[in-house]
């Protein structure tokens, strides 16, 4: 979706939500309601976004690569979910999967780090709730780690000219071991626990 012109009707903290999650892809976004929050109008002053402060009206959605529809009026719901699908736009509406053609999965982003979960509509409420559960999980420090995983694996690739090799180091130095360090003792000591592994291995 990076540069497609993607429409979110509504403006709300839900539609917010959507809102950043299509910014995070590079998407051109229109938000189309009378109100907004005070981020979405933050990005609109900055020119993230594009606006249109007024109610959902049919036509609204001719050129949109795709549609989301966060609000709670039904009737809004059911006219943008038909229009979407009489012009072949991909809709989808919050909470609302048999008036969808696609589904949103609740996401989870922590640095590189990026965990999707999907009911496939049967429970959106429950996919956002094993996402916060998932995020509580989470030990402090992962994206910290991950970016110097990314480090060492460019390290790695340069040092370590045999595939198997290669595999075998990248595997020991993001195991269980090194999660649970970064669970318990934080991300400088699993770093420093990477750091033994790496030299270690290559090393022998």
């Amino acid at each position: 979706i990076k540069g497609r012109r993607c429409v979110v009707i509504g403006g709300g903290k839900v539609a917010e939500r959507k809102v950043l999650s299509l910014l995070g892809s590079e998407a051109e976004v229109t938000v189309i309601s009378p109100k907004l929050t005070e981020c979405l109008e933050a990005l609109k002053r900055l020119g993230r976004i594009s606006h249109i402060p007024r109610a959902y009206q049919k036509g609204d959605l001719e050129g949109a690569f795709i549609a989301i529809v966060a609000t709670d009026e039904e009737d809004v719901n059911i006219q943008a979910s038909e229009e979407a699908h009489a012009l072949g736009v991909p809709v989808n509406v919050v909470d609302r999967p048999e008036l969808c053609s696609f589904i949103v999965p609740s996401v989870l982003r922590r640095g590189p780090l990026v965990v999707a979960i999907s009911t496939s509509g049967t429970s959106p409420a429950m996919a956002r709730n094993l996402r916060r559960f998932i995020e509580d999980e989470l030990p402090e420090g992962i994206e910290e780690v991950l970016l110097y995983l990314s480090e060492l694996r460019q390290k790695v690739q340069s040092l370590i000219p045999e595939p198997t090799k290669r595999k075998t180091i990248l595997e020991r130095v993001a195991s269980e071991d090194v999660i649970k360090i970064l669970k318990e003792e934080g991300p400088s000591r699993a770093r420093d626990l990477i750091k033994e592994v790496f030299e270690t291995e290559t090393r022998t």
